[in-house]
């Protein structure tokens, strides 16, 4: 039984209403005023409110504007009664947020029409409601499900932190790191083109086939054959035209070895030096498009010596491909500055680039999926 809240406080105008509603099966409450309407509305959460325009202590305008602004009344349908009749009037109705309206004197076959109209459109605003809460519950536990693949921190023989902001629940970023063997680290990140799940699951693939290495005859240790690997395996033609970017390195900790090779990702950036006199900044990056534009790339590898202390960052476009207040985007150049001057030897620098990061960003949620690692050798 749908319960609807009468606002009126002419005694006539509410035994008229109150006896026509129940006569329709409705459950009827009255009130007699716009602050106990507004009280009444709070507690009981009916599915349709009729309330009179003129009256004391809150008048139908701002009852409206006041429940439509709460949301656990987002879905009950809105009539103000009014003998105004005038556009403006009308206007300054819907602005406040009223649904419908019904003039004075009252029509009784109309009121029973509007009355059914806006309950069909309250019943529709509330499955929908359900269902969006059913959906985020299930795109949270998605999103916890996703999280629980990633890597936890690694202590020794180095140092790797780790940072992952999806701009929505879910996000396309997706990193890793592993041994894979005794002496040699196998790292990597990739951005997968776009957000939500679409963009998610591809990259939860590309975890599960390098995790377990299941591409045969294929030399994890060998970055550039990784990719190709991959690059056969993503094709746009069959990946729903998803295309992946990614950065992968295989750390030897024997001979302080780093080998990588990447994939239209952004270069990870290797700082060394023991002070910040002598500090060196050195872009980690090869030539290679996307995973899964074309069959038939060229990835190609490179090597760096590591020296002690070094931190090495990898990352996703989304850190700092970011609008600024005066509408200019961030550049890759800017973050590789803040990176060096941020660094503080011999500890964690993540918090503080975070922290810098949202000072640039003037919205409260990134535009794109947001991930970093931070590797201190």
């Amino acid at each position: 039984m749908f319960q609807i809240l009468v606002v009126d406080d002419d005694p006539a105008v509410q035994l008229i209403l109150t006896r026509l509603l129940k006569k329709q099966g409705y459950d009827v409450a009255v009130a007699s005023d716009g602050e106990s309407g507004l009280e009444q509305a709070k507690q009981l959460h009916p599915a349709l409110i009729i309330c009179d325009w003129m009256m004391p202590r809150l008048d139908g305008i701002e009852v409206c504007r006041r429940v439509k602004a709460d949301k656990a009344l987002s879905t009950t349908f809105f009539i103000l009664l009014t003998s105004l009749g005038s556009i403006e009037d009308r206007v300054r109705g819907l602005d406040a947020g009223a649904d419908d309206f019904i003039s004075k004197p009252i029509e009784v076959n109309e009121l029973k029409a509007r009355v059914r109209a806006g309950l069909r459109l309250h019943q529709l605003s509330h499955d929908l409601q359900t269902q969006k809460r059913m959906l985020e519950a299930e795109w949270a536990e998605a999103a916890e499900y996703v999280r629980s693949l990633l890597p936890e921190s690694l202590t020794k023989p180095v140092t790797i932190e780790s940072v992952f902001i999806p701009s929505q629940r879910l996000g396309g970023d997706c990193f890793d790191y592993f041994w894979l063997d005794s002496d040699c680290l196998a790292i990597y990140l990739l951005d997968t083109a776009g957000h939500g799940l679409r963009a998610t699951l591809p990259s939860i693939s590309v975890l599960n086939i390098l995790r377990s290495r299941t591409i045969p005859n294929l030399n994890y240790h060998r970055p550039s054959e990784v990719l190709s690997a991959l690059n056969q395996t993503f094709q746009l033609a069959y990946q729903n035209d998803k295309y992946f970017t990614i950065w992968y390195g295989v750390y030897n900790q024997v001979n302080h070895q780093l080998t990588y090779a990447s994939a239209g990702h952004p270069p990870a950036v290797l700082i060394s030096g023991n002070s910040p006199n002598n500090q060196q900044v050195q872009p980690l990056k090869t030539p290679g498009m996307p995973i899964g534009m074309f069959p038939d790339v060229m990835f190609t590898d490179k090597s760096c010596k590591i020296e002690s202390p070094s931190v090495l960052y990898i990352f996703s476009d989304g850190i700092y491909e970011i609008h600024q207040r005066n509408g200019s985007i961030w550049s890759l150049d800017e973050f590789i500055n803040l990176l060096a001057n941020r660094r503080n030897f011999g500890q964690s620098n993540l918090e503080s680039i975070l922290q810098a990061v949202r000072s640039i960003n003037p919205k409260p949620i990134f535009d794109d999926d947001l991930s970093i690692l931070e590797i201190n050798f």
